[in-house]
């Protein structure tokens, strides 16, 4: 696995970028995982520096392509992905990623000390600066209760932790670094209610004043998006932010009320 080759590889004379300025833009976006099912069929967007932006819809419906497509995981099979106007292709992978903090389902942790987690997220950070990204994400209580505190030791994938604390530690880990976006994918999705109440309040406090794209079955996580676009089979239906969504009565007011929510 570690020796296959990678196919994404950065141009000759791919352009560096270190900031974030204006926008991110999905243009005429065709993407198919193989040939004869298209995931995203002509997805359109313009997301603008300071804009949450929530994607819903059912299983299937092309949401974590989205993320996976604005990562570069995969390039697209037609269309354009920019950031500031420059092609995702055109820039080097490592400069643009470095601006974008991604929080999936499946927290990303190691068999190594919380600390050492942490510092993935920025390896020159201060001891100072690691507890005030614990603290922001609702972490510093439960790490602090641990045998070891930040020398403690989690287990492959964290396995000596709730899932609601690994989420945590990740939220915590994306502090750390402080990007100007932030992706984030069904991140509370598999928690427990008490737990998705510790996540969620660290996740509103994460989303301030960032630019950010957030997944959800949940509604309640997305309700206060500045705009939700909704899709189905990987075509956006609707576009509208919830209080307008709902009045219009179309797919997104059907996912609302099935989770009792208006």
């Amino acid at each position: 696995m570690l020796d296959a080759p990678n196919p994404l590889k950065d141009k000759d004379n791919a352009l560096a970028i270190n900031t974030f300025t204006d926008s991110i833009a999905f243009e005429n976006v065709y993407f198919s995982y193989i040939e004869e099912k298209i995931a995203v069929e002509n997805f359109n967007l313009t997301i603008k520096k300071g804009e949450t932006v929530a994607l819903v819809g059912q299983s299937g419906s092309g949401k974590s392509t989205i993320a996976a497509l604005l990562n570069r995981f995969y390039d697209v099979d037609k269309g354009s992905i920019k950031i500031d106007g420059h092609d995702l292709r055109d820039l080097k992978q490592h400069d643009f990623r470095k601006m974008i903090a991604y929080i999936p389902q499946e927290a990303h942790l190691f068999n190594d000390t919380i600390k050492e987690n942490l510092l993935l997220g920025k390896p020159d950070a201060s001891m100072e600066e690691i507890i005030h990204a614990c603290k922001v994400a609702n972490a510093y209580d439960f790490i602090t209760e641990t045998e070891n505190g930040f020398d403690t030791t989690i287990g492959d994938r964290g396995s000596k932790l709730s899932g609601g604390q690994r989420q945590r530690l990740t939220i915590a880990r994306a502090v750390l670094k402080n990007p100007p976006i932030l992706l984030l994918d069904e991140a509370t999705s598999a928690l427990d209610a008490e737990s998705e109440k510790l996540v969620q309040d660290a996740l509103n406090k994460l989303l301030t004043n960032r630019t950010s794209i957030v997944i959800a079955h949940r509604f309640s996580t997305i309700k206060n998006a500045d705009k939700i676009v909704v899709m189905k089979e990987g075509n956006i239906i609707e576009v509208g932010n919830h209080e307008s969504l709902v009045k219009k009565e179309g797919e997104y007011y059907k996912l609302v009320q099935l989770q009792g929510l208006e």
